[in-house]
């Protein structure tokens, strides 16, 4: 199998995508992060005292979203059209899972802006915490699901 990044010297290459169509690409992935019961409780009561933990993580998921071919060498610069971010709780761990949406119509996917968003949401939720909690474990990020280019859709079972 030919690796996508390599070119026929072997060396790092950025792939072409020109001739590919644009088509609506969505990709959602998640990620968990799961704290101490008082951290969870700061969270939820909004006692934190850097600020509204959700809310901040929320903007921070979008902003790394929009930041991913900075971030990451060989993705390509995209017009994002949305990125959704939703949080849920889960106070049996006690801690939180992220989910973030990226979509836009164009020639590349957007699985690797949904990952990048959810990370950083993640480690800005870590961030705002760490003075209650520094053994915070951020697990399980994953691409949950993608729709549109060539290769077609994937669904997580």
């Amino acid at each position: 199998m030919q690796l996508t990044h390599l070119d026929a010297h072997n060396r790092p290459t950025m792939v072409d995508v020109g001739d590919k169509s644009a088509t609506t690409r969505i990709a959602t992935a998640s990620g968990i992060i799961s704290m101490s019961q008082a951290a969870f409780d700061a969270v939820i009561h909004q006692t934190a005292k850097k600020g509204p933990v959700l809310q901040t993580a929320v903007i921070a998921a979008i902003m790394g979203a929009k930041q991913t071919p900075h971030l990451i060498p060989m993705c390509h610069p995209l017009t994002l059209t949305n990125v959704y971010c939703d949080v849920e709780e889960l106070p049996q761990l006690p801690g939180f899972k992220l989910i973030v949406t990226a979509k836009l119509t164009g020639q590349t996917g957007v699985e690797m802006e949904a990952l990048t968003g959810t990370s950083i949401g993640l480690l800005t939720i870590y961030d705002m915490l760490k003075a209650i909690d520094k053994s915070m474990v951020i697990s399980e990020i994953r691409l949950e699901s993608k729709s549109g280019g060539k290769s077609g859709d994937y669904q997580r079972s």
